[in-house]
C-alpha cells in the first residue's frame, strides 16, 4: 500500500527500473490520454486513506456541468500514457518470477512489463489477486450460478449480498466441459487463450501463496465463471417473453383481440421510427411476422411462484444498461484527429469491479480497465494508437421456450415428436437459501411452470452465449495485443463477442462502432416478443452474420454517440427493452454535440458531463409536450400555474440536479422535488384510461418512474412523450395506433394532467410543511453516490456518467497501416 512505501529517495529510484524504460520504448501515438476509475485501484482491507483519491477527482468534474476546460481535464482525470513518466513517485514490487517487473505509480496503478507475453499475463494475474482478491473470492463461486443460468438466481446479487456459495462437482464439470470445448472449437486463437488463462492462473495462485491464503487455488472454472458473471450483468438482452405475453393475454381478454394486440404493439416499442439511433443506416433484424404459429401465450396470472422468480431473475439481467461513448470524427475536430470520450457505467463499489493495468511486453501494449476473468487482457482502454469502449446493447440474445409436458408428468416433455425426460442439475447451495437443484430441457434450465391455453407447461430459458462466455475474451485479446490496426480488424474482433455490446473505436483518422453479440435468427413464424413453442419445429436458424450487425465508420454527421440507445433503424428491440421510443437520454448527449460544429476534447467532455446531471423528464421534449397540453386550458388554481412556470424556468437553465455548493440542496430549488412527485402521476394519467387494470402490470415491467434511480431510462417516459405529442398533432414517423391520454380527447387529457399537477403539489406541500412553492427545496444529499457494500465511506455528488473507467483521448499518429 502507498502509505507503507519507502522514503521518497528510494521511491524515486524505482522510476528508473526496466519496467519504466521498457514501457517508454513503446511508441505512444496519443496526443492526449487521460482516464479515471472512480472506485480506484485499491481493493484491500483495511481501506487505505488514498482509496478515494480518484473518486474525489471525478467528483470535482461534476459541478462544472457543460463548461469543462482543457485545464479541467488535467485535474479531473489522470494520465493514461504508457509508462510511468510524470506519474511518480513510484515503487517497484517484489515478485517471484524472473522477467516480470511491476512498478506502482502514485495512484497505485501497476505498470507491468515482461520479457515475454507469458510474463505479462502472469503479472496481470498476480496484480489481480493483490488488488481484487476480496472481489475474486466473493465472485468465483457465485459466478457458477451465472455460467449455469441457475433459475431464480441473480449471481451478481450473491456477490453484492456477500452470500456464501458452495458449488457441486456436477456444476464444475458442466462448466469446464462447455467452456473448454468452446475455446478448442475456436481454433488456434481459442487454444492460445486457454494457454493465457493457465498462465494467468499461475500468477493469481502465486500471489495467494505469498499472502498465505487459505482458499483453494484458482482454476479454469473460476475464470470461466467470472466471465459468465460479467456477461450476466451487462451482456444479455431479452428473455422476458412470459411476463410480456401475460400482459398481451390480459389486454386481449379485456379489450378484445384486435384492440388488445394493437395496444401491445404500441407498448412494445419493437421498432419505433422516432427513437434516436447511433447509426443512420438501416440494419433489419427481428421483423414481426404476420403468422405467429410458433408462439405460445402464457395465460395471465398463471406463472407459478418459482416460475415468477425465474423470469424476474432473467429480466433483471437486462436492466443494467448504463454506459456511454461520444466520438467526434476528424472533420469536426479542432485538431483534425478524432476525439474519444467514453466508458462503462457499472455502479460504484469498493473493491471496484474494474482495476487499471498498463501492460507491456512482446505482443502486448495496452492500458486501461481490467476485470477479474480477463487473463492478461484490458477490458476497456487503449493501445498504442487507438482507444475502445463498450456500452451494453441489450440485443435479443435470450428466449423463453414453452415446453409441452407429456405423460401427465412435470419432468417429461415433447420434443420433435418424442417424449423426453428432463435433465437434473445440482448446482450446489447458497447459505441461507439451501440447495440449488433444477431441471433442464434441450433449450436450457426449467424456470418453472405456467399455463398456456389452460394446459400446464414448463418455461425454459435459452441463452445464445451459454457455454461460450469465455469467448468474450477473444475480443479483448485482439485489442490488447495490437491485432486491431484499423476499422476492418476492429469489426472482425468485435464480431467474436458472444455477449451483446455496442463497441466503440477511435484512432488518429477514424471513428467506428459495431453492435456485437451472438444474435439468434428466429423461425419466420415466431414473434420474437413472445415465448416460442418448444416442440422442436421452431428452433433458431443460426446466428446473425457479421455484415448484418449494425456498424459504421466516419458517419456523414461527424459523430457517433451512444447511451445504451438503439444502435440503428430497423434493428428490432429485444422483448425486455420497451424504452426505445420517441425520447431517450442519448438525446441529451446529442444536444451537447450539436451545440457546435467543431469540437475539442474539453467540449466533448462538457457534453458528457452536462448531460450527467440533467433530468431527462424536464430537459427533453416531454415537459414541453405537457406544458403545451396544459396551455390549452386554465389551471385549476394559481399555485398549480406557478408550479408549471417553475418547471419551465428550471428547463430553461438546463434542468440540472446539481448541488454545486454542497449545502445538501439542489441549486434548482424545489423544481426537481416537484418533478419527482409529479412524473409518476402524469404517466398514470396518460396511460390509465386505456390500460386500466393492466397499468400496474406494465409498470411492473418497465418501472413507474424515469429518474435518478433508473438512470433516466424506462419508467414509461417514451409513452407519455409520444402520446402527448401525437395528441398535439406533431409529425411522427411511427405514430401510435392507440390514443392513450383522455382516450384521445384533448380536453379530457388536459383535465387529467392538471389533476396530476394538483395532486403532486399537495403531496410536496405536505412533505415540506409549506404550501409556498418558492420555499420548497430538493434534497441533494439523498442522491449522493455511495460505494457498495459500504467498506469505503466516501460519498460523491450524484452524476449519471461512466464509473468503471472514463477515458478522454485523441491520437495524432499511427503504426504503419
Amino acid at each position: 500500500m502507498r502509505h507503507q512505501r519507502l522514503v521518497i529517495a528510494v521511491i524515486s529510484l524505482a522510476c528508473l527500473t526496466p519496467a519504466s524504460a521498457g514501457a517508454a520504448a513503446v511508441k505512444d501515438y496519443a496526443g492526449t490520454a487521460r482516464n479515471i476509475i472512480p472506485s480506484g485501484q485499491y481493493g484491500g482491507l483495511p481501506v487505505p486513506a488514498a482509496a478515494d483519491e480518484q473518486a474525489k477527482m471525478y467528483d470535482s468534474l461534476t459541478p462544472l456541468f457543460n463548461a469543462v476546460t482543457d485545464a479541467d481535464l488535467q485535474t479531473a482525470f489522470k494520465s493514461a500514457a504508457f509508462g510511468t513518466a510524470g506519474q511518480c513517485p513510484c515503487q517497484t514490487e517484489s515478485v517471484p518470477r524472473k522477467g516480470v517487473t511491476i512498478v506502482r505509480d502514485r495512484f497505485n496503478v501497476p505498470h507491468i512489463t515482461g520479457k515475454t507475453k507469458d510474463d505479462v499475463t502472469w503479472g496481470a494475474g498476480w496484480v489481480l489477486q493483490e488488488d481484487r482478491g476480496l472481489l475474486l473470492a466473493q465472485g468465483r463461486y457465485a459466478g457458477r450460478m451465472a455460467a449455469l443460468d441457475a433459475p431464480g438466481i441473480n449471481a451478481f446479487g450473491l456477490v453484492t449480498g456477500l452470500k456464501t456459495v458452495t458449488v457441486s462437482k456436477q456444476a464444475d464439470a458442466i462448466i469446464d466441459r462447455q467452456q473448454t470445448a468452446a475455446l478448442r472449437a475456436a481454433g488456434k486463437e481459442g487454444v492460445a487463450l486457454l494457454h493465457d488463462i493457465d498462465v494467468n492462473l499461475q500468477g493469481i495462485n502465486a500471489r495467494m501463496r505469498r499472502e498465505k491464503s487459505t482458499q483453494k487455488p484458482f482454476t479454469r472454472v473460476d475464470i470461466y465463471s467470472v466471465n459468465a458473471l460479467a456477461g450476466q450483468i451487462f451482456g444479455q438482452g431479452g428473455g422476458d417473453e412470459a411476463r410480456r405475453s401475460m400482459l398481451l393475454d390480459a389486454l386481449r381478454k379485456r379489450l378484445g383481440t384486435t384492440q388488445g394486440t394493437q395496444v401491445f404493439n404500441d407498448l412494445s416499442e419493437h421498432n419505433d421510427g422516432d427513437t434516436p439511433v447511433t447509426i443512420t443506416k438501416s440494419f433489419p433484424y427481428e421483423a414481426i411476422p404476420a403468422t405467429t404459429t410458433g408462439n405460445a401465450l402464457i395465460d395471465n396470472g398463471s406463472l407459478a411462484p418459482a416460475a415468477t422468480r425465474g423470469v424476474r431473475a432473467v429480466a433483471a439481467r437486462t436492466e443494467r444498461h448504463t454506459s456511454n461513448f461520444l466520438m467526434v470524427s476528424a472533420k469536426r475536430s479542432a485538431t483534425g484527429h478524432p476525439l474519444f470520450v467514453g466508458g462503462p457505467q457499472i455502479g460504484y463499489y469498493y473493491p471496484g469491479l474494474t482495476l487499471e493495468m498498463d501492460l507491456h511486453g512482446p505482443g502486448i501494449n495496452a492500458r486501461g480497465a481490467a476485470i477479474p476473468g480477463g487473463p492478461g487482457n484490458i477490458l476497456i482502454g487503449r493501445g498504442a494508437d487507438f482507444a475502445w469502449s463498450l456500452t451494453s446493447a441489450g440485443s435479443d440474445t435470450n428466449d423463453l421456450f414453452v415446453e409441452t409436458l407429456c405423460g401427465g408428468s412435470t419432468t417429461r416433455y415433447t420434443y420433435k415428436g418424442k417424449c423426453r425426460t428432463m435433465g437434473r442439475v445440482n448446482a450446489g447451495s447458497i447459505k441461507g437459501q439451501g440447495q440449488v437443484i433444477y431441471h433442464t430441457t434441450v433449450h436450457g434450465p426449467v424456470l418453472g411452470y405456467a399455463k398456456s391455453g389452460g394446459k400446464q407447461v414448463a418455461i425454459t430459458f435459452a441463452r445464445a452465449s451459454r457455454g461460450q462466455d469465455v469467448l468474450w475474451q477473444l475480443l479483448f485479446n485482439r485489442l490488447s495485443s495490437g491485432q486491431v490496426k484499423d476499422t476492418k480488424s476492429f469489426f472482425d474482433a468485435a464480431a467474436t463477442s458472444p455477449f451483446t455490446f455496442n463497441v466503440a473505436y477511435a484512432d488518429d483518422k477514424d471513428i467506428a462502432t459495431y453492435s456485437a453479440g451472438r444474435l439468434p435468427i428466429r423461425d419466420p413464424r415466431v414473434d420474437p416478443r413472445l415465448p416460442t413453442k418448444g416442440t422442436g419445429q421452431y428452433e433458431w436458424k443460426g446466428f446473425l452474420a457479421q455484415k448484418d450487425h449494425p456498424q459504421a465508420v466516419n458517419p456523414a454527421g461527424g459523430a457517433l454517440v451512444n447511451w445504451n440507445n438503439k444502435p440503428a433503424p430497423g434493428f428490432g428491440s429485444s422483448d425486455s427493452e420497451w424504452g426505445y421510443g420517441s425520447v431517450h437520454r442519448v438525446q441529451l448527449l446529442n444536444a451537447g454535440i450539436a451545440k457546435q460544429q467543431v469540437h475539442t476534447l474539453a467540449s466533448v467532455t462538457s457534453a458528457m458531463n452536462g448531460a450527467a446531471t440533467q433530468d431527462l423528464r424536464a430537459a427533453g421534449s416531454t415537459l414541453d409536450a405537457v406544458a403545451r397540453v396544459l396551455a390549452t386550458g386554465p389551471a385549476p388554481n394559481t399555485r398549480d400555474q406557478a408550479l408549471l412556470g417553475q418547471l419551465l424556468a428550471w428547463r430553461a437553465t438546463g434542468s440540472s440536479r446539481l448541488d454545486r455548493d454542497l449545502n445538501g440542496k439542489m441549486d434548482a430549488g424545489g423544481a426537481p422535488a416537484f418533478m419527482d412527485a409529479l412524473y409518476p402521476k402524469l404517466a398514470d394519467a396518460v396511460l390509465g384510461p386505456v390500460l386500466g387494470p393492466q397499468l400496474a402490470d406494465l409498470s411492473t415491467l418497465v418501472g413507474t418512474t424515469n429518474s435518478t434511480r433508473s438512470g433516466f431510462t424506462g419508467g414509461r417516459l417514451a409513452y407519455v412523450d409520444k402520446d402527448l405529442r401525437q395528441l398535439l398533432g406533431d409529425p411522427l414517423k411511427s405514430p401510435y395506433r392507440t390514443r392513450f391520454c383522455g382516450n384521445g380527447d384533448l380536453t379530457a387529457c388536459r383535465t387529467s394532467l392538471w389533476a396530476a399537477v394538483d395532486s403532486a403539489a399537495a403531496q410536496v406541500a405536505a412533505a415540506q410543511g409549506t404550501d409556498d412553492p418558492a420555499a420548497w427545496t430538493s434534497d441533494a444529499a439523498a442522491e449522493r453516490i455511495t460505494f457498495a457494500p459500504g467498506l469505503l465511506k466516501t460519498t460523491i455528488r450524484y452524476t449519471n456518467r461512466p464509473s468503471g473507467i472514463q477515458q478522454v483521448m485523441t491520437f495524432t499518429g499511427h503504426r504503419p497501416r
